[in-house]
């Protein structure tokens, strides 16, 4: 635990696209730490008490919603699960995420690139019979093995730390991502998707796919989940390499 009353340096990117003649710069900010104090808790009380005009996103506070993601002394990561005692030197830099449209200071559009991302997938289960819709038909069984592994690539909070931390995505803006993998391949395992691989390779079946990733695996070192990104490219690939 940190000691009480140390002073925290924060050292913040500040810029408002939306204002004219304002210019990107880093603001530096002091507060008093506290015990259990987070990266978000700090930022809040920088708003609440020495700027208001600091814009940063948060929704949960409980790392569910993957709002408050930022780059956090070169690291992405989740400001509301970062402990402000993890930095002995109290000592502090805030970027917003790359790769992303600036709204403001550390607020991102990660909603604008999910939304892409889902479409470009189809996130959705396609059944055959969708067209012949029968309400009183019972759901599809799933075997509980398969559900509990559907249900560890729903972890997934779509906080963005995997695409700013990916050399690819820096390189390919057309690249999939290993969010968009990780949405591709728990349809893939779902059973109640029809898909084959075939439809799959469709989607990600060239270098803004599977086969462009460089495997630096910045994805799996820094996503805030811990999900297996890793594993789920290269069953990805295994799976794409056979289709003929």
């Amino acid at each position: 635990m940190s000691d009480e009353g140390r002073i925290l340096r924060f050292q913040i990117f500040r810029y408002n696209p939306q204002k004219t003649g304002d210019k990107p710069r880093m603001v530096t900010y002091e507060v008093t730490e506290a015990p259990g104090m987070t990266i978000f808790i700090a930022l809040n009380d920088i708003r609440e008490n020495q700027d208001p005009s600091l814009q940063f996103d948060f929704i949960c506070r409980a790392g569910i919603c993957g709002s408050c993601g930022m780059v956090i002394n070169g690291a992405p990561d989740l400001a509301c699960r970062t402990l402000t005692s993890k930095f002995e030197d109290g000592e502090i830099t805030l970027l917003p995420l790359p790769g992303f449209e600036l709204i403001g200071d550390l607020s991102v559009n990660t909603g604008k690139f999910m939304r892409a991302m889902s479409e470009r997938v189809e996130s959705w289960i396609h059944d055959l019979d969708a067209d012949k819709v029968n309400y009183d038909k019972l759901e599809e069984r799933m075997d509980p093995d398969v559900m509990e592994e559907v249900y560890e690539l729903e972890r997934c909070v779509e906080c963005g730390c995997c695409i700013s931390a990916c050399a690819t995505k820096r390189m390919r803006p057309d690249f999939l991502s290993a969010v968009g993998f990780m949405r591709l391949a728990r349809y893939h395992l779902d059973p109640r998707d029809k898909r084959t691989d075939d439809d799959f390779y469709e989607i990600i079946g060239d270098d803004d796919g599977v086969f462009g990733c460089m495997t630096l695996l910045g994805c799996e070192d820094y996503c805030p989940k811990d999900l297996p990104h890793q594993t789920q490219i290269a069953f990805l690939r295994r799976k794409m390499a056979l289709v003929k």
